[in-house]
C-alpha cells in the first residue's frame, strides 16, 4: 500500500472512531432521556388513578346528596 493510500486509510479509520464515539454518546443520552420518559409516564398514570378516584367519589357523593333532597 502506498503511503498516500495509507494515511487515507488511516483518516477514514479515525473519522468512523470518532462516529463511534458520538453515536455512543447519543445511545446513551437516548436511554438516559427514555427512562426519564418511562419514569415520568408512570408518575402521570399514578397521578391520573388517584384523580380518577377523588371524581369517582365526588360523583357518588353528589348521587347521595341529590337523594337526599
Amino acid at each position: 500500500m502506498a503511503d498516500p493510500q495509507l494515511k487515507a486509510l488511516a483518516v477514514k479509520i479515525n473519522d468512523l472512531i470518532q462516529l463511534c464515539d458520538q453515536l455512543d454518546r447519543e445511545n446513551r443520552l437516548l436511554k438516559s432521556e427514555a427512562v426519564d420518559w418511562i419514569d415520568e409516564r408512570e408518575q402521570l398514570v399514578e397521578k391520573t388513578e388517584v384523580a380518577r378516584t377523588k371524581v369517582e367519589s365526588m360523583i357518588l357523593r353528589l348521587k347521595a346528596l341529590e337523594q337526599e333532597s
